[in-house]
């Protein structure tokens, strides 16, 4: 078969299953879990997914991660990536239900594109847990599982199409500040305030912003601000999460920010204690591959879907995912794609929107235009080779 033949057959496979993928996302999207928590989610997904033929590892390396496989060894190797999890008290504001049903949409076209091929060809469905918390792909990554994989690829809902989404890198910051307690009317000099330490702390940083480069953003929050207003504050933590463009302007974001924690300790007399966590909480920026991202937007094209290049778009460089630390690995995409609403991620009108039904067809052509540009690598594998060198080159220049 031609490509043009295997590229009509795959997206004949998601319209085949249109309806039952709607009815999957329905199945997550109103019964909302947590990072680490998406049993329910879990199994809907791998209970399908194994219906439609696939080779099914439940509770892959994470209770609630799977792996989901079709094809054989000795070939290409391509990744879909799902995420599940949902957002505290506003449910599905982020759309992970679609971001899951274009995972497995996208699969179950592939694999109709693959299934008869004679060339060795493995597909993966990966389902991956706690993207909004506690980075469930930098567990995987740790764990191996993208080690024989040649490319992944996912998409994410937004208020606009955007095919070279530009996530930052992001660590979290802990500070705790330590005084000493008194009443804040009799003996006030025998305190030192925490709270005052805090205060200069959050306006330090607050006036950096003035100075910071395009794209360097700090925010954070006052977790604790002391227990009593007749008592002197002992004792106040702060948390902040800083974002960069890239890793080395992190680290350098990171050094002014340190300057900030340090001073209002100095300025307050109190004692001061802070901390990067340099765990799986720490997301890299995301890189798009060059030949995937161009593959993608002329699929996407043949589809109606119009792209908008990611510099010219207000916020298509803009918060931070796990994603980014899978492309850290192999080569990837993360495209967006528009939603009819206006509607801003995290918010509970979006959380709306992405249970509608009117939602599908954006979800549905991105699960097709995905499994387009899987199709276009496997029958043409010199671009295997071209997305190699680029994924080298780009990792040295970021």
């Amino acid at each position: 078969m031609s490509v043009d033949d295997l590229k009509t057959r795959s997206i004949a496979a998601v319209q085949a299953c249109a309806s039952d993928l709607y009815d999957l996302s329905q199945e997550i999207w109103k019964n909302p879990e947590l990072a680490f928590k998406e049993h329910h989610a879990h199994k809907v997904l791998t209970d399908f997914l194994e219906k439609q033929g696939f080779r099914v590892d439940r509770h892959y390396k994470l209770e609630t991660a799977f792996r989901a496989v079709y094809g054989k060894e000795g070939g290409l190797h391509v990744c879909v990536i799902c995420e599940y999890d949902a957002l505290p008290g506003i449910g599905h504001g982020c759309g992970h239900n679609l971001i899951a049903e274009v995972g497995v949409a996208a699969g179950i076209a592939i694999k109709a594109a693959i299934q008869d091929l004679k060339q060795p060809v493995k597909l993966t469905v990966m389902g991956t847990p706690a993207e909004e918390w506690g980075g469930g792909k930098n567990f995987l990554i740790q764990d191996g599982c993208f080690k024989d994989v040649d490319f992944a690829m996912m998409a994410h809902p937004f208020t606009f199409n955007v095919s070279r989404w530009r996530c930052l890198a992001i660590i979290t910051l802990e500070v705790t500040y330590k005084g000493a307690a008194s009443h804040p009317a009799y003996h006030t000099w025998e305190g030192t305030n925490a709270l005052d330490a805090a205060v200069l702390c959050y306006s330090n940083i607050s006036v950096l912003r003035q100075q910071m480069r395009p794209y360097h953003q700090v925010h954070g929050i006052i977790q604790n601000g002391g227990t009593h207003p007749d008592i002197i504050p002992s004792e106040t933590k702060l948390m902040f999460y800083l974002r960069a463009h890239s890793e080395t302007e992190l680290k350098n974001l990171e050094k002014r920010v340190v300057s900030c924690v340090e001073s209002a300790a100095l300025a307050t007399g109190c004692q001061v204690e802070y901390n990067f966590k340099r765990d799986a909480s720490k997301y890299s920026n995301l890189i798009q591959n060059n030949t995937l991202a161009t593959l993608y937007e002329r699929n996407a094209e043949v589809l109606g879907v119009t792209n908008c290049p990611d510099k010219s778009v207000t916020g298509a460089i803009s918060g931070s995912t796990d994603m980014g630390n899978v492309t850290h690995v192999v080569p990837g995409i993360h495209p967006t794609f528009a939603l009819p609403t206006d509607a801003s991620i995290h918010s509970r009108h979006f959380t709306e929107e992405a249970g509608t039904h009117e939602a599908q067809p954006y979800a549905l052509n991105q699960a097709k235009a995905l499994a387009m540009t899987a199709i276009d690598v496997i029958c043409q594998s010199q671009l295997m080779d071209t997305i190699r060198e680029e994924f080298k080159q780009d990792l040295a220049n970021d």
